[in-house]
């Protein structure tokens, strides 16, 4: 006698059931939070009037340029400022001070670059930051190099 091999393995082919209950679950969140989607019309947004721009409109900002030099010397707008061997900078400072109360009047701010040559000394430059500090300019950029390159 032979045996029989009953294989277990039963070919169900593709189940429908359990992909249509899939579809219904994910209808159901879709239909659940499109109740809660705000929609266009209930935005509330407001529109600036003629007013509020001509307010708006900023001033373009005062820009200044500080140039170091190896030899110690410091130039405003290429105007030569307080010798190389003074460390308060009264000049600088007196000049600084006005321009940013210029600006604040103007509603205007005042943008800083401060440009040092390669061998500059870095006590000129902190030298500089005092100045700009006593002024109370915050808006500084610095660069390194000469004006030529």
């Amino acid at each position: 006698m032979k045996k029989q091999v009953v294989s277990d393995e039963v070919n169900l082919g593709f189940q429908i059931a359990p992909m249509i209950d899939v579809v219904f679950v994910i209808m159901l969140y879709f239909m659940v939070m499109a109740s809660s989607v705000k929609k266009e019309q209930e935005l509330k947004t407001a529109l600036p009037t003629v007013a509020q721009a001509q307010k708006s409109e900023e001033q373009p900002p005062d820009e200044i340029t500080i140039i170091i030099n190896e030899d110690g010397g410091v130039t405003m707008n290429e105007e030569d400022m307080d010798s190389p061997t003074d460390k308060k900078m009264p000049t600088l400072t007196q000049n600084l001070a006005r321009l940013k109360i210029d600006a604040d009047a103007g509603g205007r701010k005042v943008l800083v670059t401060v440009q040092t040559e390669e061998q500059a000394k870095y006590e000129r430059v902190i030298d500089v930051l005092n100045s700009l500090t006593k002024a109370r300019i915050e808006n500084v950029t610095f660069t390194v190099g000469t004006a030529d390159q």
